[in-house]
């Protein structure tokens, strides 16, 4: 009978830890660093709470108010519950500007993914020295600050001195030489997206990069032996494997590009005759140029919406990926 009992003692013994100590356990059975994780993180996500969601609370009444010139004077609050909704959605000119900024956001990042890939691709292929050299550039396009960089396509595409008119004078075609860049829309939309590629393609590039280098070399020493092309290879070995990367960044592409205000603010204020605005800036020039106050904070709000539907559908992506996996 102690025989028995010795051996069931000895058979429901926990399992020894480091260094031959068993782990400690909590009451409820869970060990003593579960909750470690969140103790980290909890600084982040109480600054993160309190410094933008405080913001959108405040952002959300405000769009409940109408709230313009004649309010601010009186410092009278005037509540229309959804009546700013309603007449943001039941605006075309709402409606046109969100074509307009999801057909730009697509545009850029088709434009952005292709040739940041491109770029990725050439960096696992250089030697040392000119990948060094290629990813410093890269890194300085990226880390330039967006005024700096806008300021800078400003003065290149000028007018009267603008670079780009210069050398295109001076290439043969003299038409170019006073050619106004944002006086008309797909010009100024031009202009835009040669900055935003600019200024994104570098991240794309060189994460791509560094993803390529997690892939096995024996992957393509096999595809090798098979005969594979370069694009063969590419489509068999390097895209799925990188597939989580792909879906990752252009997530984050989407999101970066569609609520991007700076470039087409500073560029031409989503002229001309408003032709160039996306939401943020339609946003922007309803609430604090028109001082319609409520209804620029409702558009911003419908705008945080759409974002929120893609970051859905992105989920369901990754979610739909990782069930095929296994």
């Amino acid at each position: 009978m102690s025989a028995q009992t010795e051996e069931v003692t000895a058979g429901a013994a926990p399992p020894a830890g480091r260094g031959g100590a068993p782990p400690v356990r909590r009451r409820d059975g869970r060990r003593a660093g579960s909750a470690v994780p969140y103790l980290l993180i909890l600084p982040a996500a109480v600054f993160t709470v309190l410094l933008l969601g405080w913001i959108m609370v405040e952002n959300g009444l405000l769009s409940l108010q109408n709230l313009n010139r004649r309010q601010l004077i009186r410092r009278a609050t005037e509540w229309t519950g959804l009546g700013n909704y309603t007449d943001t959605l039941g605006n075309s000119d709402f409606w046109r500007v969100t074509l307009r900024s999801i057909v730009f956001t697509a545009a850029n990042v088709v434009l952005i993914m292709v040739i940041g890939c491109l770029i990725g691709l050439l960096l696992a292929r250089l030697g040392k020295k000119l990948r060094l050299l290629l990813s410093l550039g890269l890194v300085l396009a990226w880390a330039m600050p967006v005024v700096a960089t806008t300021t800078v396509f400003q003065w290149l595409f000028a007018q009267r001195f603008g670079v780009v008119n210069y050398v295109l004078d001076r290439l043969g075609w003299h038409a170019m030489a006073d050619y106004n860049w944002t006086g008309g829309q797909f010009s100024t939309f031009f202009v835009i997206t040669v900055l935003i590629v600019w200024q994104s393609v570098p991240f794309v590039a060189v994460n791509l990069y560094a993803a390529t280098t997690t892939i096995p070399q024996e992957l393509y020493e096999a595809a090798a032996l098979d005969g594979a092309g370069v694009w063969k290879r590419f489509t068999s070995v390097t895209f799925p494997f990188l597939r989580p990367f792909f879906l990752a960044t252009t997530f984050l592409e989407v999101i970066w590009i569609f609520k991007s205000f700076t470039q087409v603010f500073v560029i031409n204020e989503g002229g001309p005759d408003r032709l160039t605005e996306t939401l943020p800036v339609y946003a922007f020039v309803e609430g604090m140029n028109n001082q319609h106050f409520g209804m620029g904070s409702a558009i911003s709000i419908l705008t945080i919406l759409i974002l929120v539907t893609m970051t859905a559908y992105y989920l369901r992506l990754v979610l739909k990926q990782e069930e095929d996996e296994l």
